[in-house]
């Protein structure tokens, strides 16, 4: 195949050369040239298998064969515009719409999480008649003009202070371990949505409206951020109030991931539910597809326009196709449920490594969307930055693909295909562990009645021990360099 045929620094050479520069791929210095993958798996050029802890777009795993036959069969048969009356595209929204609460009934389908993003704020601005928008710190949305605008994650890196439109409203990200408001406050969650609340009146006695508020069901570019209960059905309260819509954006955390419940949204409660729902990666396996689902009222307000809105590609029969055999293989596999157990045991395991290691400040997460956030301090929360890059490339070179994200980068964040195991979840918890300890080593960083380690034992660790006494070491490659040492 072509996309084989060459050899990896001849891959590097092209991509420098054709491919925008401010494309970036993981592990820059070294990256992985990736040739084929299947379920929780990915393998390079060179056949070396890595466990993928991190790719929430091959959803229920990668090149699962009931989605590629699905696309192919479907391709041999018809591809073709959603203009054209087509079982799958109906049959699919249904299918879709089933998963929901009832308000949520009507679907535009298109091509990208940016694409689906950007249609609900044009559903928002026309089914109110505002503009303004508030977004959480830290958020982002999508690479679009109209989502950088509302995309702090982004436009905080630029140093225009232009680049931050008028309209734009910033809320404090609702993070009750690093931000303003903390898991000892009586009430974080009213705190939170209080501030969106003063948002709304400077906005009002600046002659704004609000349109929309849009946030990720659990925050991810933002640290992996788990919202406190109730917050926002007290945030769409004060929203509604002022006229405005609640915008869930799922496209990280959909389609069952969180275990639960099939949307993360539905972690708050019944009692919540977005005007609009967006939703990307997940929902085609790997292949361009999302979906903006919102009520028949907004729907009505958006042809009341009087354009007419039309995606060429959008809800395809192939797309649609695909999109069936993901939820078919997401019931029958019982990937949600998968998620729930597996996730569950994964976060245990990383909560036994906050009682060993002074570096692991907090552990959260629901299902398979996790974080780690590794801290300098457990007071003062110094965000161990270097240390979490430290554990990403130690990590890559025991074949294990993780990555870190947040304001700080620090954040370790687990968001693995939803057929990730037990054993996965064992493997890549007792890797950190281990990198985690020699960076703590050499730091001189220890608990308080740290328990030290014969690193020449033989013996497994085991996390269902409270302390484990020793370990074996397997590297791989690089793996023996000795850790750097941060000051």
């Amino acid at each position: 195949m072509a996309t084989e045929c060459l050899d990896k620094q001849k891959t590097i050479d092209l991509r420098k050369k054709h491919i925008g520069p401010s494309c970036k791929v993981f592990f820059s210095h070294d990256p992985i040239k990736i040739i084929r993958a299947k379920g929780q798996y990915m393998y390079d050029e060179k056949g070396e298998r890595y466990l993928d802890c991190i790719n929430n777009v091959a959803h229920v795993g990668h090149s699962h064969p009931d989605v590629v036959r699905a696309a192919s069969q479907q391709m041999e048969l018809l591809n073709t515009n959603s203009r054209f009356l087509h079982d799958n595209l109906v049959v699919y929204a249904q299918r879709l719409q089933a998963t929901l609460p009832d308000k949520l009934s009507v679907c535009y389908f298109v091509n990208s999480g940016s694409e689906a993003n950007d249609l609900a704020l044009r559903l928002a601005w026309q089914y109110t008649g505002h503009k303004d928008v508030i977004t959480l710190n830290n958020a982002y949305h999508g690479h679009v003009s109209s989502l950088i605008d509302i995309s702090p994650y982004k436009f905080h890196q630029l140093s225009d202070a232009e680049h931050h439109k008028q309209f734009v409203h910033v809320a404090p990200s609702p993070d009750i371990y690093r931000g303003k408001y903390r898991a000892d406050h009586p009430d974080p969650a009213t705190a939170y949505s209080d501030e969106v609340r003063d948002i709304i009146s400077r906005a009002h006695e600046r002659g704004g409206k609000i349109a929309a508020f849009i946030a990720e069901s659990l925050q991810s570019c933002g640290g992996q951020v788990i919202p406190p209960a109730g917050y926002f059905q007290k945030v769409a309260a004060h929203v509604r109030q002022a006229g405005g819509v609640v915008i869930a954006d799922e496209v990280q955390v959909g389609f069952g991931r969180v275990g639960s419940h099939f949307w993360g949204f539905q972690l708050q409660g019944a009692d919540f539910v977005p005007d609009i729902v967006t939703m990307g990666k997940p929902i085609g396996n790997g292949h361009p597809m999302s979906c903006v689902v919102t009520s028949r009222e907004v729907a009505q307000a958006f042809m009341s326009s009087g354009m007419e809105y039309f995606n060429t590609f959008g809800g395809n029969p192939v797309s649609c196709a695909i999109g069936l055999a993901v939820l078919d293989v997401l019931q029958n596999e019982d990937l949600q449920g998968n998620a729930l157990r597996v996730g569950g045991h994964l976060t245990r395991l990383l909560g036994k490594l906050k009682e060993k290691h002074p570096l692991v400040g907090d552990v959260r997460g629901h299902g398979f969307f996790v974080g780690v956030e590794l801290v300098r301090d457990r007071v003062k929360l110094t965000p161990a930055t270097a240390e979490a890059q430290e554990v990403i490339y130690k990590l890559k070179e025991e074949h294990i693909l993780l990555s870190a994200d947040g304001p700080h980068r620090n954040v370790l964040k687990f968001k693995p295909p939803m057929c990730f195991s037990r054993e996965d979840a064992e493997l890549v918890v007792e890797r950190i562990h281990l990198i985690l300890s020699d960076i703590e080593k050499a730091l001189n960083m220890h608990m308080p009645d740290q328990v030290h380690f014969d690193r020449g034992c033989k013996r497994k660790v085991s996390f269902s021990d409270n302390l484990p006494e020793c370990h074996s070491v397997r590297h791989r490659g690089a793996g023996n360099e000795p850790i750097r040492v941060y000051n």
